[in-house]
């Protein structure tokens, strides 16, 4: 008896001291960067997926997917060893005019964000993307129209140091770069992060067509079930090499993947402004 004692208690002993099953590390997330001009040609479109990329693979976070083409936008199995959208966590466009995606693609982007409830991120000239795509610029949250000043030393304040990301930025700073005026913009649908300060501006330039003196630049939304950010800095190439926005980029892409909690909900414009 005191030796079956004995083995029984070896055997606790050995059953206590035996390491637990090693856990299969957590996929690393997959980025689709699609970079096309079919409109105006933007130099700094190279720089951005560089930058992407680079950002990706220093946080090890996740893996970037770099393509000049819309081909791996669509659900369709395509042949030899090419991706589709079942592959990746984010969507990224910057990009110009109308893309060579056909109705199915179209649709299985917008199931991929609102049904999926992944991630689409715009950059810049992504709202000067799919004029005749309603529901296009419904998801992203508005429309180029016009960049009044061109590029220049813009005062830009952050509206919700809040959101993730956005504590990186200081609350009021300039920074050299061309920001765009959107039309079918509305707070209604989306939460503005970093706009333009309305009271250091040129507000008698022929351009402005926004009576409400609203000029959002970075703004977040929840589009079914997923998540969109519309980024409208980065037309200067030396933006991306800024430390703060790297960190404010880093910081949008893990609220993109589902990484950490961000609220998006939309809100009226502060009396402030």
């Amino acid at each position: 008896m005191r030796t079956l004692r004995t083995i029984c208690a070896v055997a606790l002993l050995l059953a206590v001291a035996a390491p637990l099953p090693a856990q299969a590390p957590a996929r690393k997330k997959r980025v689709l960067f699609v970079g096309q001009s079919k409109g105006f040609q933007h130099d700094s479109i190279s720089y951005a997926m560089g930058t992407i990329w680079k950002l990706g693979q220093e946080t090890k976070l996740w893996d970037t997917y770099l393509r000049t083409d819309s081909q791996l936008i669509t659900k369709k199995k395509l042949q030899g060893n090419a991706k589709n959208l079942d592959y990746f966590d984010v969507v990224a466009f910057y990009t110009t005019g109308e893309l060579d995606m056909d109705d199915s693609q179209k649709a299985d982007l917008l199931a991929f964000v609102r049904e999926e409830g992944k991630g689409f991120l715009g950059i810049h000239s992504a709202t000067d993307s799919f004029y005749k795509w309603p529901e296009y610029g419904e998801m992203i949250g508005g429309y180029f129209d016009q960049h009044p000043w061109n590029t220049f030393e813009a005062p830009l304040v952050v509206e919700d140091a809040e959101f993730p990301g956005m504590s990186a930025l200081p609350r009021a700073f300039t920074m050299k770069d061309e920001i765009y005026q959107a039309k079918e913009f509305s707070r209604d649908r989306v939460r503005a992060l970093l706009t333009l300060d309305a009271a250091k501006l040129d507000l008698n330039n022929p351009r402005v067509h926004r009576t409400d003196k609203d000029f959002a630049v970075v703004w977040a939304r929840n589009y079914g079930k997923g998540r969109v950010i519309y980024n409208g800095l980065g037309h200067v190439e030396a933006v991306w090499d800024r430390p703060d926005i790297q960190k404010m980029v880093i910081e949008h892409m893990k609220w993109l993947l589902g990484m950490v909690p961000g609220d998006a909900t939309p809100r009226p414009k502060p009396a402030a402004q």
